[in-house]
């Protein structure tokens, strides 16, 4: 099994993924132990102290005017993670639970939050021994970190509440701890506060996002040459000196995709009998490398604020390396949240183009001779009429998710937290918009590819060919009379969710951009 080692300059988006969903172990380098170690001491010289310290001597939030005792600090730190694991609603995903623990862990190796190493090191065992805690959607504003979410972890670390085994039952999580001979913490002075002052949830579904979008990104480019083919279109569009005059990057690359996937193509260009040769195509054919290619350098701002996050140490207060501990904000999630929502409007678009193709594959007056619907016997048969309705849904809820939620602040902590970031709820609703985008360019592929087939007499491209003939082999039906659809849907929407659709495609063109 891959290990993932944790120092104290951060980590990588390919590291997140692959503990989050791959299960990847963690390990703490010798000198992310040495700067725990550090850390530590300072935090006890400042706990020996009669001055106040935020988070170390005090309380949190708007309740920070009390000095607490020593003998109460103990209890202060457990009473934060109880009392601010608040969470309600279904459960987050594993991957997600995954991503906020390690993502915390990362921010806790650097040195910078006072936790002592055992502490650390318990936050990684319980990775490694696959036990998950039970995280609930609702609980974060995006500022003073996830706070919820991130304490239902803390909680798991001190032996109490829910959390899923490796086996996927979820038990109390004492038991869990008890069964893989892992001791439940202790919390210290500032500790509590360290574990749960974090963006490490909007951070870890951003990353997941990312990847998510790569494949989604290439697989728009791959059924937006394919309707191009269906539809009888030019590729001319797509010849590199026209986006070389308009030098947006994303823009060059989805369009040499769609170059690649088109050459050798038999259809394209092609005039059907009694038809002039067109000179130009609808904007949802001939635009699609400016859209799909805003999107992606949309994504690669997004990677951007992603790999500073990913090397950031947020938490409140710090230990800076020359022995203070000061109170900061960088545990506000705007620039996470801002990214998140740009990447939501990108989806909507990308998934708003996709369906105007499908609707002009199945509309006979615009579809260059194709059936009504695609259908077999329109009229005795209605072809892709509803899966057309259903992309539509899925376009017109993905939408509504555009709508930023970065752009809201509902004051908290007795207005001590008096501007937020939703940063929690961008992510969320991002990863129910990358959802709806796969099952949109589901749709257009079954619609696009069927069109191709039904193109008698002429030859598509190789690579056509090639997603044709995986498509097939996964399951999913060709022309022919009505049937039952939605499992065809479903069988396609996996085909790009499992990146089958880009994998067929690259046999033939290559390493796609």
């Amino acid at each position: 099994m891959q290990t993932v080692v944790l120092g104290t300059s951060g980590t990588t988006p390919q590291d997140v993924i692959d503990v989050a969903r791959h299960g990847a172990r963690v390990e703490l380098s010798t000198e992310a132990v040495a700067a725990l170690a550090a850390a530590r001491e300072i935090v006890d010289a400042l706990a020996a102290k009669p001055e106040p310290v935020y988070g170390v001597s005090t309380g949190f939030g708007a309740l920070a005017t009390r000095h607490i005792s020593h003998e109460l600090r103990a209890q202060l730190q457990r009473n934060i993670v109880r009392s601010h694991a608040a969470g309600m609603g279904p459960r987050v995903e594993r991957e997600v639970v995954r991503a906020l623990m390690f993502l915390r862990l990362k921010t806790v190796a650097s040195g910078h939050t006072g936790v002592r190493p055992e502490v650390a090191q318990t936050m990684a065992d319980v990775l490694n021994a696959g036990i998950t805690p039970v995280v609930h959607e609702y609980g974060s504003l995006g500022c003073s970190g996830d706070l919820a979410p991130l304490s239902h972890c803390a909680l798991a670390l001190m032996g109490e509440g829910d959390a899923e085994g490796p086996d996927g039952v979820v038990k109390p999580a004492g038991e869990l701890l008890a069964a893989a001979g892992i001791a439940p913490v202790e919390l210290k002075e500032k500790e509590g506060l360290a574990l749960l002052n974090g963006t490490d949830g909007m951070l870890g579904m951003l990353i997941m996002a990312l990847a998510d979008l790569d494949t989604l990104y290439k697989s728009a480019d791959i059924t937006a040459a394919l309707s191009l083919e269906a539809l009888l279109g030019t590729e001319k569009v797509l010849e590199p000196e026209l986006h070389a005059i308009r030098p947006h990057p994303g823009q060059a690359a989805s369009a040499a995709n769609m170059l690649a996937v088109l050459k050798g193509s038999g259809l394209t260009g092609h005039a059907q009998a009694g038809e002039a040769p067109r000179v130009q195509d609808a904007y949802s054919v001939r635009c699609a490398p400016q859209v799909a290619g805003a999107g992606r350098d949309t994504m690669a701002h997004a990677l951007l604020v992603a790999e500073r996050e990913l090397a950031a140490a947020v938490d409140n207060p710090v230990v800076l390396p020359d022995g203070r501990v000061a109170s900061n904000g960088n545990f506000h999630g705007a620039p996470v949240a801002y990214v998140l929502d740009f990447l939501a409007i990108a989806a909507a678009d990308l998934g708003s183009i996709a369906e105007r193709r499908t609707d002009r594959l199945l509309d006979k007056n615009r579809s260059h001779g194709l059936p009504p619907f695609l259908a077999d016997d329109a009229g005795v048969d209605s072809g892709l009429m509803i899966a057309q309705y259903t992309q539509a849904a899925l376009v017109s809820e993905t939408k509504r998710l555009a709508v930023p939620a970065s752009a809201d602040s509902i004051p908290s902590s007795a207005m001590q937290e008096d501007h937020v970031s939703m940063g929690w709820s961008a992510a969320r609703k991002l990863r129910t918009a990358i959802g709806n985008l796969n099952r949109i360019l589901a749709v257009e592929l079954y619609a696009a590819t069927r069109g191709i087939e039904l193109r008698e007499g002429l030859t598509p491209a190789p690579a056509s060919r090639a997603a044709i003939e995986a498509l097939r082999a996964a399951g999913v039906q060709g022309p022919g009379p009505d049937r039952f659809l939605a499992p065809d849907l479903a069988a396609a929407d996996a085909f790009v969710r499992e990146g089958k659709l880009v994998a067929a495609v690259e046999q033939v063109t290559g390493p796609l951009a």
